[in-house]
């Protein structure tokens, strides 16, 4: 499954406006804003998408290309800030149609969402760090989420996917249910490098490090308990969650030495020290899984999800159409009147084409 958490960013500043209070009560910030109100891009029946607004979801966009190691071209900053501006107007439109029954819905989703989200750092400094980094509060994070969880919420109330469906697409595509060989393998990680700067220890750190690793290798090998020594020594972050406890097929981590190690060993068995980019690591098998063919009863709640968002996909450029006209939306400013246009057709195109690939069947290998 992917991850959420670029999902969110990219779905950015969902949130409305906050509610006008007392100037004494605000920052400066705050009154600057009620004194010089930034202009409104969209309008219609009960709500406005402000420039403000829209300038805190590229910052997001942005922010999370970054974080990524990525760069968003200027000469494709136009579209993206119509495309972020039509998902904004989106959300509202589908805000103002939220029943009490769409909400309560919708809190379950995003409270698993969040759960899971959480799961991905070792504590909640870290998220809090890795938020920071994208320009976010947790306050924020949470808004957006729960923006997300009602827009696909009410969203997926109008579409349906039957088991039919389900079981055509898993036999017209058989590559995509095909697993490669896995382990299930258990390591111990001291870092070469600080965590936090990605520089080298000094030679006497790796000193002192390989040492350490060589007497951990000892008592792994003796019989202590592999979990129990990487909770207590691993440099891994997840190692105290997870005991340094993985499930990964070759290529995945992205470090041939640590693959090389795992899958040449036998089950209970505990490796050489492997040196990687990131430090020295004992690894100890607890299970090697032969490639195979997926059953559709394991992979059925996900596909589900995957041709639901196709169908929404699908649905979507003619419900907003119906959506904008029932709420009198209107693109004010006149730059994004002309390339909402362009966007619509992109969408209702690339929705066309979606639609082309999900029917089309592979070959069978």
């Amino acid at each position: 499954m992917k991850n959420h958490f670029t999902l969110i960013c990219l779905l950015a500043a969902c949130a409305p406006a906050a509610l006008p209070g007392r100037a004494a009560d605000k920052p400066t910030t705050a009154i600057a804003a009620d004194l010089f109100p930034a202009p409104v891009l969209v309008k219609g029946k009960g709500f406005e998408v402000k420039r403000s607004d829209l300038d805190e979801a590229v910052a997001n966009v942005k922010a999370d290309a970054i974080a990524n190691g990525q760069e968003l071209p200027p000469d494709r900053m136009p579209v993206v800030e119509t495309k972020l501006l039509d998902h904004l107007t989106q959300v509202q439109l589908l805000k103002l149609k939220a029943t009490d029954a769409d909400r309560a819905k919708a809190k379950l989703e995003s409270d698993r969402r969040n759960a899971l989200i959480k799961k991905q750092f070792p504590n909640d400094e870290a998220l809090l760090k890795q938020l920071k980094a994208r320009g976010m509060t947790l306050e924020k994070f949470n808004g957006r989420l729960a923006d997300e969880a009602l827009f696909e919420t009410m969203l997926r109330a109008k579409i349906s996917v039957t088991e039919a469906q389900l079981q055509k697409y898993y036999t017209d595509h058989p590559s995509k249910f095909e697993e490669a060989e896995m382990v299930r393998a258990s390591h111990i990680m001291l870092r070469t490098k600080d965590g936090r700067t990605g520089t080298e220890v000094t030679a006497e750190e790796k000193q002192a490090k390989k040492k350490q690793i060589e007497d951990l290798l000892k008592r792994a090998r003796a019989g202590e308990d592999f979990a129990k020594l990487a909770r207590q020594y691993s440099e891994d972050p997840t190692a105290k969650d997870n005991g340094g406890e993985y499930k990964f097929p070759r290529g995945a981590l992205g470090l041939p030495e640590f693959d090389a190690a795992a899958f040449s060993l036998q089950t209970n068995q505990v490796s050489d020290v492997v040196t990687t980019q990131y430090g020295y690591h004992i690894i100890k098998l607890s299970e090697k899984i032969p490639a195979h063919h997926v059953e559709l009863a394991k992979v059925s709640d996900e596909l589900r999800v995957f041709l639901e968002r196709n169908e929404i996909e699908k649905m979507l450029p003619g419900y907003y159409v119906e959506l904008k006209k029932e709420a009198g939306v209107e693109f004010v400013d006149e730059k994004y009147k002309a390339l909402e246009q362009q966007v619509a057709e992109l969408s209702a195109k690339a929705a066309s084409e979606a639609a082309q690939v999900i029917n089309t069947p592979e070959k069978a290998k």
